[in-house]
């Protein structure tokens, strides 16, 4: 399983318009066969801050997800020209350890 956390800050003034997207996007990205979670979050106490927590089952499927149109519709072409910065991390997770 494969965990990205990508962070968003817009241009100031356009988080509304970032949102409207990111709402499009984030039902488009949960019907992807390989998507487990997809939640887009804005910051309470600053409008143009998100931040995006995304599960997949493995690496191919994250990949098939940057490769759909709705991520180049809405990321690629609507997003990302508001934005002022854009970063993302991927984790992998910690396999809990067995009693005993």
């Amino acid at each position: 399983m494969l965990t990205v956390i990508a962070q968003y800050k817009a241009r100031p003034g356009t988080g509304d318009e970032v949102a409207e997207v990111l709402a499009l996007h984030v039902a488009a990205t949960r019907a992807e066969p390989g998507c487990l979670e997809f939640v887009a979050l804005r910051a309470d106490d600053d409008p143009d801050r998100f931040a995006l927590y995304e599960r997949y089952v493995d690496e191919e499927a994250f990949q098939t997800h940057r490769a759909t149109p709705h991520f180049r519709t809405y990321v690629e072409g609507r997003i990302v020209p508001l934005l002022e910065e854009r970063t993302f991390q991927r984790y992998l997770e910690v396999t809990p350890a067995r009693a005993g």
